[in-house]
């Protein structure tokens, strides 16, 4: 069930500049698995034009629709962004940890892509009356910590204002998305497994 506290989408060419490899690695992965643009495009609901843009570099997708994307070619968005090889060793210093952004929301990534992973965690930025642009379903379970902010954050039909201190849990089979309520920005510490972005 959509809500009306989800903003709408931002237009599919709209743009934030892509990360550099997005399209190369979008490219890639739609050969791999053997698909048109047409294809993708249909099971991701989106359009061929869309595509086609995130591939030359022209559009940037938003997180939702680089989720689509990232399903259909079965994959993951941390597969997709990463621009770097993930460094050996367990400690991911502060100001060194990549930043992915899609529209205006950006993610830290707390932990890097590798093959077989079972854990994603990262710090979603949410700036003021950001949200995300759709509720999404998925495998797997989610939690999260707020660090700083407050947030709305909608599970299914079910409204939760949470907001620095507050934690959730949940089934990532449960609808979700979220909307930054505060006057400041939120950030908000979020774990989920399988890795999904």
């Amino acid at each position: 069930m959509k809500s009306n506290i989800v903003a709408a989408p931002t237009p599919e060419d709209a743009a934030v500049k892509p990360p550099s490899m997005l399209g190369v690695r979008l490219r890639h992965a739609r050969l791999v698995a053997g698909l048109t643009m047409t294809q993708v495009a249909q099971k991701s609901q989106c359009s061929e034009s869309l595509i086609s843009k995130i591939e030359s570099g022209q559009a940037s997708p938003s997180l939702a629709m680089l989720h689509r994307i990232a399903v259909t070619l079965d994959t993951n968005i941390a597969t997709l962004t990463t621009e770097e090889a993930p460094r050996e060793g367990p400690i991911r210093r502060s100001g060194e940890r990549p930043v992915i952004k899609a529209g205006e929301i950006s993610l830290e990534r707390i932990t890097l892509p590798k093959r077989g992973g079972l854990l994603q965690a990262n710090i979603h930025i949410v700036p003021p009356g950001e949200a995300s642009d759709g509720l999404i379903e998925h495998v797997g379970e989610e939690v999260g910590f707020v660090l700083e902010g407050s947030v709305e954050l909608v599970l299914g039909s079910e409204r939760h204002l949470i907001q620095a201190g507050d934690a959730f849990c949940f089934s990532s089979q449960m609808p979700h998305g979220y909307r930054n309520v505060g006057k400041v920005a939120a950030r908000i510490f979020w774990v989920n497994t399988p890795a999904t972005f």
